[in-house]
């Protein structure tokens, strides 16, 4: 699925995010199929995992952005179940604090940014600031900068630069040795309605839900113009967008976990060759363990 042209956005090509079907299952034609190749993804990435961290060149960061209730909690969940938590990190990025509106807006999320030999997770990233920030200008302001006051003093060019900026961070972290995953998790209205009606009605779902989420409900077109324009700008070769059909969950994990897979693959992880000395100081560790009384 990883070249899969219906999921992968190729850079150059606009995005248009009605030609992406989210209920699209590829060629699973049920459940029971895609959770099967999920488990054997799952089994795949803890081999490679484990050989990821002992080698320690590399980091993995995977980035997912979606539309509320599309399922980027439980996709996390169920995809990474089998990865060491010793060698992976997740972040949830919600509305900024003081601090963090006191600086620039990579700031945040490059505090955590995962070290080589670790696989880093951003549950929302800073493309919140492309998306959120653009549906609601207003939030703009309170990051204080130069000759902002009001929406109305945002220059026409301000977010066209702030696309730039953030390929030109994922260049930065991609020669560097961090392969960047984007999944965007492409969620339809009617599916959407459906999980809000869900978690009211659902006890042990009520925490989910709050009066926010209808509201931002009502900017739903505002939102798919802004994803579409902001996926469009920063799917680049080094980085691409992956657009996963989300109106199925067990697909959408299924997708997920299958490009996971094949980019620690491709990663080409190794454990680590020692050298003639360390290897001669092992052979002396042994003599020394099996020579005690």
């Amino acid at each position: 699925m990883k070249h899969d042209p219906k999921i992968l956005l190729k850079p150059g090509r606009a995005l248009r995010l009605k030609d992406f079907d989210p209920g699209y299952t590829s060629a699973f034609k049920n459940r029971k199929d895609a959770k099967d190749k999920l488990a054997a993804d799952i089994e795949r990435m803890a081999a490679l995992q484990d050989k990821f961290y002992a080698e320690n060149r590399s980091a993995l960061l995977i980035i997912f952005q979606a539309m509320d209730a599309a399922g980027k909690d439980s996709t996390i969940k169920h995809v990474m179940s089998g990865i060491n938590p010793q060698g992976c990190q997740v972040f949830s990025f919600k509305q900024p604090s003081a601090l963090e509106l006191s600086h620039d807006f990579l700031w945040r999320t490059t505090q955590c940014l995962p070290q080589r030999g670790m696989i880093g997770i951003f549950n929302r990233s800073y493309y919140e600031e492309v998306l959120v920030t653009r549906v609601h200008p207003e939030l703009l302001v309170k990051q204080n900068l130069p000759g902002i006051n009001s929406p109305g003093d945002i220059p026409k060019y301000f977010w066209k630069g702030r696309l730039a900026q953030i390929n030109s961070y994922e260049k930065i972290l991609t020669e560097n040795g961090t392969r960047v995953l984007k999944f965007f998790l492409h969620l339809s209205r009617q599916e959407q309605k459906k999980r809000f009606i869900e978690r009211i009605d659902n006890p042990e779902k009520n925490w989910k839900i709050a009066m926010a989420d209808a509201r931002e409900r009502a900017c739903w077109h505002d939102y798919q113009k802004a994803y579409e324009e902001a996926l469009t700008a920063t799917s680049t070769a080094a980085a691409p967008w992956y657009i996963i059909p989300a109106d199925n969950k067990w697909f959408m994990r299924t997708a997920v976990g299958d490009i996971i897979a094949k980019t620690l693959k491709e990663l080409k992880p190794e454990y680590p060759v020692t050298a003639g000395a360390q290897a001669a100081e092992r052979a002396r560790i042994k003599r020394l363990l099996l020579n005690e009384r």
